[in-house]
């Protein structure tokens, strides 16, 4: 019987038999593949929306960071004066030539970016086919602490794309983009700008799940906040150096995408406190 026919709040109310929730392992692989098929349905039905509008896909949302009227250099310089800081954070992209070098690497380059858009966009729906597919392995009470996870999770990958795509990408375009060397001209490739966009976006995406992480591993009892501080020295290192690594060797941008970072490691402290009181909970 597959597992989603099987009524779970009968189970807990004790009028069906557990074991008939038994499934054979080729049966979770059945159920399995179904959650990969529908998950890949819904990414490939908005690959094909961003692969029918490529001029406003690539116009204006990747290759957005390269205009002058981009939102992120207009707000740079509003929060500039704001701070009273002059025009320390007013900048505008520098020019460069885009190519193709390829024969077919527009082509590919078109269908490679419109899937990546169509995982970012469909990522809600992905998790929750996920979240479907393990959370009949978990018992009652830790379905009831994970309640809302999917909504959480969605946000905080979608808020992280958000945050690379309008704060990391525009200074590092800008850093990299008006980096020359004596006698070469800047003309990037359009596959590498794209690939460094994406760098600039996904794994912003993934950090940004750090609370969510930090509150599993706190449940667990494998993550305290009295750890948390006691390392918290040792964090702002690595965050840093995380930052450093994702970002263009500008001391202005690591900053700009390490405080976000410590901000999410000093909520993650909070939360893990919470999952502690849960984890000593369950021990009692």
């Amino acid at each position: 019987m597959p597992l989603d026919q099987i009524d779970v709040d009968q189970i807990e109310n004790g009028k069906s038999n557990p074991e008939e929730a038994e499934m054979s392992f080729l049966d979770h692989l059945e159920e399995l593949r179904w959650h990969i098929i529908r998950s890949l349905i819904a990414i490939l039905a908005v690959s094909i929306v961003f692969f029918i509008f490529k001029n406003w896909f690539f116009g204006t949302v990747l290759l957005g960071p390269t205009e002058d009227d981009f939102i992120s250099y207009q707000y740079f310089c509003w929060l500039s004066e704001w701070l009273h800081a002059g025009s320390a954070l007013c900048f505008d992209p520098p020019e460069f030539r885009i190519q193709a070098t390829g024969f077919a690497e527009n082509f590919i380059l078109h269908i490679k970016s419109a899937f990546i858009g169509g995982f970012v966009a469909a990522f809600p729906y992905v998790f929750y086919e996920i979240w479907k597919f393990v959370v009949p392995g978990l018992y009652p009470n830790e379905r009831k602490v994970t309640r809302g996870v999917v909504i959480i999770c969605s946000f905080l990958f979608i808020t992280g794309v958000l945050f690379g795509y309008f704060v990391i990408a525009p200074f590092a375009i800008n850093f990299l983009g008006g980096y020359v060397l004596p006698g070469v001209e800047n003309a990037p490739t359009v596959s590498s700008l794209i690939g460094y966009m994406v760098m600039f976006t996904l794994p912003a995406g993934l950090i940004f799940e750090l609370p969510m992480v930090v509150y599993f591993l706190s449940k667990l009892g494998l993550v305290t906040p009295a750890g948390m501080k006691q390392y918290r020295r040792h964090a702002v290192i690595g965050i840093l150096a995380l930052s450093a690594i994702i970002t263009p060797p500008d001391v202005v941008t690591q900053f700009l995408i390490g405080i976000p970072l410590f901000i999410l490691y000093e909520l993650s402290i909070g939360i893990a406190r919470r999952g502690e009181k849960e984890y000593n909970k369950d021990l009692e």
